[in-house]
């Protein structure tokens, strides 16, 4: 555990409030749009609704533009690589760089090179001179961006609300992000058809202006002072020795390390089980994937009623959703299938969530934009190195095989390391009876031996 200012309210493996401490949170509730009240909050969020949207659009009408000059989705698939590529390559060095810098003027930096970037490929469209070459390029140049406004953005979030607020503000950050899912690939689907894909790109380059002003307007004097990293050698070094020494961050980042790669594969699971199970087309697949934003956008609004983000409640989260795509797995109706969606939704949600703020919570300011890179580069990582092999299992075995594995692993995991951190806090099993039902918990070794009758 930390010693530093970034430690006082780091959530206890077991569960188990610290005593307080003048910087830690004190309420475990709060109100859904608590954050919504910070002036400078607000304007981040508002810039990112009208963002977030652009980016789906520009998601959807890339792929699209990319079948449309190749007709080989081997080719999306290399378009999708090349875009996480850098941060698989540079992440932990774009960490670095975030904890030396000033987020606002950083975040103004990669916020304006993705429109020049959205900007050039809409030119491109437009005017008819684009080639895919072209796309692979505006593809790892996003990527590149992506690698230091990641974690400058994750970590921005706690200079605009402070510590009370973190999580609260987290939460809404993802509602805002699974809304735009919803609306994004809608409005491109329209524009797609309607005038082409050069437009869709064009609306994502001028949906930056947004969040670009809203930075502008913000009130630097009303920012919460965090303490920057001095320029110096050996700082990617002394960061993965900083969670390499605290458990309740290593671990963190190994559970979603292997929900990320084996369990969130959804465009190869949900693809498989519109098209090979039910036989159901594309009008199923989009289905399914609405559902499932449905369910994240609720499980975003719930996890921004939590004042504190506890391990118990990630692991938790982490084991139902496992258990849910294996009980979804076996769903003989698509009607049934689809409903699961929901949940599945809400419980992937609460694990990004509560990963995220426990994550910043338990991390040294000056060694959050680190800390994260690594989070990131891990949880967005995972997924092209685990598609190619939950993509092999589900055409060896079939789509019921592969996402009943997806969930066995993420259970399994999510198992293993709560009793890794159950040890790790001194914990241990309590079995009893509370209200005539069985309960089931952890409790500290000390309570357990005190209640133990004497020999």
């Amino acid at each position: 555990m930390s010693t530093g200012s970034g430690a006082a309210s780091a959530p206890a493996p077991d569960g188990h409030d610290d005593p307080p401490t003048p910087d830690a949170p004190r309420q475990t509730k709060t109100s859904m749009f608590a954050s919504l009240r910070v002036r400078n909050y607000r304007l981040f969020f508002l810039g990112q609704v009208v963002s977030n949207i652009g980016t789906w659009m520009q998601r959807i009408a890339q792929d699209w533009l990319v079948l449309s000059l190749t007709g080989s989705s081997a080719a999306v698939g290399i378009t999708t690589a090349l875009q996480f590529l850098p941060m698989l390559l540079f992440g932990l060095y774009g960490g670095v760089l975030v904890d030396r810098l000033r987020k606002r003027p950083t975040l103004l930096v990669t916020q304006s090179s993705m429109a020049v970037t959205a900007l050039f490929l809409a030119v491109l469209t437009l005017t008819g001179h684009v080639q895919v070459w072209h796309v692979y390029v505006a593809a790892f140049a996003m990527g590149l961006a992506t690698v230091v406004d990641n974690p400058a953005r994750q970590s921005f979030v706690a200079e605009l609300v402070g510590r009370d607020q973190l999580q609260n503000a987290v939460s809404l950050n993802s509602a805002n992000f699974q809304s735009a899912r919803l609306v994004g690939p809608a409005v491109a689907g329209l524009m797609i058809t309607g005038v082409g894909t050069g437009w869709a790109f064009l609306a994502n380059g001028l949906s930056f202006v947004a969040p670009l002003s809203c930075l502008l307007l913000m009130r630097a004097r009303e920012l919460h002072a965090v303490q920057r990293a001095p320029r110096g050698k050996g700082q990617l070094r002394e960061g993965l020795h900083y969670v390499a020494g605290r458990p309740e961050l290593i671990w963190t980042i190994v559970l979603v390390g292997f929900i990320g790669t084996f369990g969130f594969n959804f465009p190869v699971f949900l693809s498989a089980f519109a098209d090979d199970v039910f036989d159901a087309g594309a009008g199923a697949y989009s289905l399914f994937n609405t559902l499932m934003a449905v369910g994240s956008v609720t499980g975003a609004l719930l996890a921004a009623r939590r004042g504190t983000a506890r391990l118990r409640v990630l692991i938790a989260a982490a084991l139902a959703f496992g258990a849910l795509e294996m009980v979804a797995s076996a769903a003989p109706e698509l009607w049934l299938f689809a409903l699961l969606m929901v949940p599945i939704g809400v419980f992937s949600m609460t694990v990004n969530v509560t990963a995220n703020t426990s994550i910043q919570m338990s991390t040294d300011p000056a060694m959050r934009g680190r800390v994260m890179a690594l989070y990131m580069m891990v949880f967005l990582g995972g997924s092209p190195v685990g598609a190619p092999i939950v993509g092999w299992v589900t055409d060896t075995y079939g789509a019921r095989a592969g996402f009943a594995a997806g969930g066995a692993v993420a259970a399994t995991a999510a198992v293993v390391i709560g009793l890794v951190l159950a040890r790790v806090g001194n914990l241990r099993l309590s079995l009893g009876w509370h209200r005539g039902h069985p309960q089931v918990r952890f409790v500290p070794r000390e309570r357990r031996e005190e209640l133990a009758p004497a020999a």
